[in-house]
Order: C-alpha cells, then sequence, then structure tokens
C-alpha cells in the first residue's frame, strides 16, 4: 500500500503524505513511495506543477524514530524535489517538525494556513538538523536560524514567512494558493523548468559541496548514547536525562 496519494486537475498533480497513524513521519517507506511519485511527476509532460501536502493535521513529523530511514536515502529525495524540472509547491495546514521543514524547505514554493506550527526538533533528541540543513539553510534567515535550530521552540506560520521558510500565508491556504497555481498554469513547461534552475543554484551547489559531510554527521549523532537517549525519552513521553 502506498504512501502517497495523488490526485490531478488542470495539470498540477497533488501528492498527500498519507499516513497518519505515524503523523506522516519520514519512515524509510515514505521516503520511497515520494520519490517514486515524484519521479513519475517529472517524466510526465502532463504536469506542469506538484503541489506537496498531507492528510490528518501534521505535514511531516520529521525522521520516523522506530523506522528512520537512511540519510543517503533523505538527501536524495531533498534533492529530487530541489531538481525536479517541475515546480513544486508545499500546501501546509497542520504541523510541521524537524525533517519535514526539510522537505518545505526543498520546495520551490510554500503556503501554510493559520494552524499550521514549526519547529527544528532535532536538539531536544540529542541530533542536529544536519541533512535537512542542505535546502534549509540556505533559504533561511540566519539569526533567526540559529534561535529556532539551537532552542527546538515553536513558531507559526508568521515567523516562517518572516525566516524565509514561506511564501504566503492565509486564513485559507487555497485561496492564497490559488494565483500562484493559475501562474504556473499559465507558464510554459520550459520556461517553469529553466527558470527553477536558476533559481535552485546555490542550493545545488550547498548539495555538492557539503552533503557527504552531513550525511555523516547524521548516522554518527543517531547511533550516539544521547541520541538513544532522547529518542527513548521522546517516545515515553518523558524528559531526556539531560533536562535541567
Amino acid at each position: 500500500m502506498t504512501l502517497i496519494s495523488r490526485t490531478r486537475e488542470r495539470a498540477v498533480e497533488t501528492l498527500s503524505l498519507d499516513s497518519t497513524d505515524t503523523r506522516n513521519a519520514l519512515s524509510a517507506a515514505l521516503v520511497h513511495d515520494l520519490a517514486s511519485a515524484l519521479t513519475d511527476c517529472g517524466e510526465d509532460p502532463g504536469v506542469r506543477a506538484v503541489v506537496l501536502t498531507h492528510t490528518g493535521t501534521t505535514f511531516c513529523a520529521g525522521a520516523d524514530l522506530r523506522d528512520p530511514p537512511d540519510p543517503g536515502a533523505l538527501v536524495g529525495l531533498l534533492r529530487q524535489i530541489v531538481e525536479l524540472p517541475r515546480p513544486v509547491v508545499a500546501r501546509i495546514t497542520g504541523h510541521v517538525r524537524a525533517g519535514g521543514l526539510g522537505l518545505l524547505a526543498a520546495c520551490d514554493i510554500a503556503a501554510a494556513g493559520p494552524a499550521a506550527t514549526f519547529a527544528f526538533t532535532e536538539v531536544r533528541i540529542g541530533v542536529a538538523p544536519a541533512v535537512i540543513s542542505l535546502p534549509v539553510i540556505p533559504r533561511a534567515d540566519p539569526r533567526a536560524l540559529a534561535r529556532y535550530y539551537l532552542t527546538g521552540e515553536r513558531f507559526d506560520p508568521a515567523e516562517a514567512l518572516r525566516l524565509g521558510l514561506l511564501t504566503v500565508t492565509g486564513d485559507d491556504v487555497d485561496e492564497a494558493l490559488a494565483p500562484l497555481l493559475d501562474g504556473l498554469r499559465r507558464s510554459s513547461p520550459q520556461a517553469l523548468a529553466e527558470t527553477k534552475r536558476l533559481l535552485t543554484v546555490r542550493v545545488l551547489e550547498t548539495f555538492d559541496r557539503d552533503a557527504a559531510d552531513l550525511t555523516a554527521l547524521s548516522a554518527r549523532l543517531f547511533s550516539s548514547g544521547q541520541a538513544r537517549e532522547g529518542m527513548t525519552a521522546f517516545l515515553e513521553r518523558r524528559d531526556a536525562a539531560w533536562v535541567v
């Protein structure tokens, strides 16, 4: 059973993360299924743009701690979104945590409704936002990002917009997205692909330069004693041993 549901309307393919029992956490299976769906979209001339959204109240809870993806596979997925020859638009109406912010930052356009919340929670389980930094750091305000990376604090759509993680917010996310999707539908497929290539040069430079080091860092941290304690504490709904 696929963890990605798909619909299409006027050349816009909507891919919905559809694993509500895990809060759409990035499991090995979900990363595989999303990568496969994106490949189909990139090869289909009938797809003008892709909307990446979710079922349930959480867009993505970050890595699935019970079935985490290989860090290399997550790097590959994030790069695939950045390199896809179709604009990818994030549509958020719920919570976004940790690795979910990597998916969000990899997208070309991102919109969120008022119920959305965001947090880089990696530091609270003993790891760092390593792999997701590949798309996040080139696109976000560095001073504000330092705060949220280091504290794990939750922030709202207005703050996510200020950080550069969102393109637009609104009381009705679909109403906010309508003129953007209309613009994509009116644009030449060739022009969209080449314009996206221009816009993503710096992000891809970061992948080329840092992906190997950040993948190794992620693997090292996830196998550490502090990460084991942090993940156990999270699953047991208690404070980790280092909380003072």
